[in-house]
């Protein structure tokens, strides 16, 4: 009963912003959207984007949350709804404390004071998943340590499933009453959705996230990201070293302090791109609300990343495929743009490259008449993205999430330095990746990837090589033998021919012996 309540109350915030006469007019039923909109002009004056992000918000911090994944799928919506959905912000009321230390307690089945010295009841941040408190901690070693405290927020799982089914119920009618709307993939982008939301879910997955993260960026020295102190982690509680840092939106207070904005921007920069390119393994949530930066003595002016839910990782293919497309694009080579489309297999059998060359050459020469320092990378993947919809390409999640990640970059490079070139900042991470991909030091990796398989093979190879050349000799003999059955076999079939062929001439010889005789007499 509660889901068909849960179903009309969504249907009356769809009638009340008019999201029926904006299905309707996208299913190609203008007229029937003329008649159900008869009388509520006022209603429907604002743009479609902004009703769409209403809507969502009225609907709850689920929907909210679709609303921000969908945003970055600039691939399927149009501009002005894309832009409009990036608005959305996760503002959700905290739960009470009490309620957390219910959760905190359940998880490690012990009292709150027997896990923490101190424990500030008051949270410090809220959101549609959890919320974060503040403690103290006492570790094995007898040091007490400043943690931050991440507890779910109680029961949000049947509430996002319920959701989520009703969600599936919507994308299956809108694919099965509009040929337009099956572009788009409403089933697969709420299919991607769900993914997203179970796995930040999970805060042992986003403690495992940061714990690699902290790993790969330690020799780096621009980032700083919290341990995870493991005997304090749980599905539903994450305890965490507490960081300490000046949000990265508040550009005044950092010059205030000192801090240098124009490193900043590029070392923002090379973070993102040293953990694209060189670990396949990125912090793909990036926003201001994610990001601080340290103004201690000893790591002042490093990066502070918080929030692991949401991690990208790219493959060898995928990071190919960018490094490649990059550096195309600023040779204005467009034919390998859209070869390495075609290549990647995502372009639908029998695309034309010439065609393909054509829009990608209409999608990215407006860029060329612009400085450098103008050009938004992310944007032109945005960009190819958008015509890659025409050709029916199949762009991947992964990517897609890069492509929203370094708008987030972007922007906040260019919001502490206007005039960042983000191109010369990256064209060292691309000419580096791409120079080890074939000279001797990616060949010498492979060998010492492969250096373990080989130590276990090698001891073997006697007996594999025996094996195989045993196995070959009674193979070469049967087909010795076969051979020699079916020569036998051949041999018969000509004798049998020669034979029939010297029957056939005799007779045709005494038949003229005898006519000869008959005519003679």
């Amino acid at each position: 009963m509660t889901r068909y309540f849960r179903a009309a109350f969504i249907f009356w915030v769809i009638v009340r912003y008019g999201l029926d006469e904006l299905a309707l007019s996208g299913f190609r039923l203008g007229w029937l959207a003329r008649i159900v909109t008869f009388g509520r002009r006022r209603q429907l004056d604002a743009p479609r984007g902004q009703r769409l992000r209403q809507a969502l918000e009225h609907l709850g911090p689920i929907f909210v949350k679709f609303g921000q994944v969908l945003s970055t799928r600039r691939d399927l919506l149009p501009t002005d709804i894309a832009d409009e959905l990036a608005l959305l912000q996760d503002r959700v009321p905290p739960f009470p404390s009490e309620v957390a230390v219910a959760t905190i307690e359940r998880s490690f089945r012990r009292p709150i004071s027997a896990i923490f010295e101190t424990f500030d009841r008051e949270p410090v941040a809220s959101a549609s998943i959890a919320q974060v408190h503040f403690a103290t901690v006492r570790l094995r070693s007898g040091e007490i340590r400043e943690v931050a405290v991440k507890v779910l927020r109680p029961g949000v799982l049947p509430v996002i499933n319920k959701d989520l089914d009703l969600m599936r119920m919507m994308a299956r009618w809108v694919e099965a009453v509009s040929h337009d709307a099956r572009r788009l993939k409403p089933r697969e982008v709420v299919a991607e959705f769900d993914k997203y939301l179970h796995d930040e879910l999970d805060l042992v997955r986003e403690a495992a996230n940061a714990a690699q993260l902290r790993r790969n960026m330690a020799s780096l020295h621009l980032v700083m990201i919290p341990e995870m102190y493991w005997d304090f982690v749980h599905p539903e509680v994450i305890v965490m070293e507490r960081m300490t840092g000046l949000p990265i939106s508040q550009t005044e207070r950092l010059r205030e302090a000192g801090v240098d904005l124009r490193q900043l921007a590029r070392d923002g920069v090379t973070i993102f791109f040293t953990q694209v390119f060189r670990d396949g393994f990125f912090h793909a949530d990036m926003h201001p609300g994610n990001i601080q930066v340290s103004v201690a003595p000893g790591t002042f002016g490093r990066y502070i990343s918080l929030d692991f839910g949401i991690i990208g990782t790219l493959t060898e293919f995928d990071k190919d495929y960018l490094a490649q497309n990059f550096t195309a694009f600023f040779r204005r080579d467009y034919k390998r743009v859209a070869e390495l489309h075609i290549e990647s297999g995502w372009v639908p059998p029998g695309t034309r490259v010439d065609e393909l060359e054509g829009a990608v050459r209409t999608v990215c020469e407006p860029y060329f008449d612009r400085p450098l320092r103008e050009i938004s990378l992310g944007m032109v993947l945005m960009r190819l993205f958008q015509m890659s919809r025409r050709f029916n390409v199949d762009i991947q999640p992964q990517l897609v999430l890069l492509q929203k990640t370094l708008l987030n970059i972007e922007g906040l490079g260019r919001q502490l330095d206007p005039d960042l070139d983000l191109w010369n900042t990256a064209k060292p991470f691309l000419e580096k990746w791409m120079l080890d991909q074939i000279g001797p030091q990616k060949a010498w990796q492979e060998l010492r990837d492969q250096a373990p398989r080989f130590a276990k093979i090698l001891p073997e190879l006697p007996r594999l090589v025996h094996a195989y050349l045993q196995d070959r000799h009674h193979t070469l003999r049967d087909e010795m033998r076969e051979l020699l059955t079916e020569q036998r076999r051949t041999n018969r079939l000509l004798q049998g021919i020669v034979y029939v062929g010297l029957g056939f001439a005799l007779a045709i010889a005494v038949m003229q012996l005898l006519r000869g005789r008959i005519l003679f007499f």
